[in-house]
């Protein structure tokens, strides 16, 4: 490995870590294939209260346990559901830890900030391809621009989409590790390049899904405006009936893929 300036840039091939997730955490057999990351807790809330998670595991961090529940559909089939992490690289840690458990076939449901205000709060966005700016995507694949998504996952989400006549659009997210920093010059650049949206974690959940050789794609929402001289919050995470069928659609299309 070649010594680099920049360390984030000296990106390691080798397939083994110190510490290698399939290692370190047997694989569940109950644990179904398909399994959604969702970011919304009143999802969880509701089904939990409903009865209808079964407690399959509990992945653990400092933070506490992050339960991984197996949900039934109304047609009998099984998916796995957990409460995503926010941030590349707890998200990407719990999500080695799914893979390790058995999970294979993954769609990601959450919000983004707007680079474009005529975006409207709860419109729906598939990233294809992600901006790397934050910094667990280099551990994963060599230092790039960006990170492309899966196409086919991609067109999983679109058929089931279209089949539910949900209007959405397909674009660049950028993902960045510090939303306190997008700054104006840095919202213009990205928008300039194409960027859509926001978010903290697209690039990370790519990266990892090319580098685990699993199916990944993804739902975004959008939520708050950050394309103006003045942060407007737009009450985004008040769109619970929105979020709810997002959490639905991606369930849909995990089973689809």
């Amino acid at each position: 490995m070649t010594l680099h300036d920049y360390p984030i840039l000296e990106f390691d091939s080798a397939r083994e870590a110190i510490i290698e997730p399939g290692k370190l955490i047997a694989s569940l057999p109950t644990m179904p294939e398909p399994c959604v990351l969702c970011f919304f807790a009143e999802v969880f809330r509701d089904l939990v209260a409903a009865g209808r998670l079964h407690l399959l595991h509990n992945c653990v961090s400092e933070m506490g346990k992050h339960p991984v529940y197996a949900l039934e559909t109304e047609g009998g089939q099984r998916v796995a559901v957990f409460h995503s992490a926010v941030g590349a690289p707890l998200a990407v840690g719990l999500l080695e830890e799914l893979i390790a458990l058995g999970g294979r076939k993954f769609i990601a449901c959450g919000g983004a900030g707007v680079l474009n205000r005529d975006i409207a709060v709860g419109h729906v966005v598939i990233p294809e391809s992600a901006v790397r700016d934050e910094g667990t995507s280099y551990h994963y694949l060599p230092p790039s621009r960006e990170v492309t998504g899966d196409p086919a996952a991609i067109r999983t989400l679109e058929r089931v989409l279209q089949r539910r006549h949900v209007p959405y659009i397909v674009g660049k997210t950028w993902t960045t590790d510090a939303f306190y920093r997008e700054t104006p010059d840095k919202v213009a650049r990205r928008r300039a390049e194409g960027c859509l949206t926001v978010e903290m974690e697209t690039s990370a959940f790519f990266a990892l899904a090319q580098f685990r050789q699993v199916a990944f794609a993804q739902l975004l929402y959008g939520g708050d405006d950050v394309s103006g001289d003045d942060w407007d919050h737009r009450d985004w995470e008040k769109h619970t009936s929105v979020r709810e069928r997002l959490f639905w659609l991606s369930v849909e299309a995990c089973l689809e893929l």
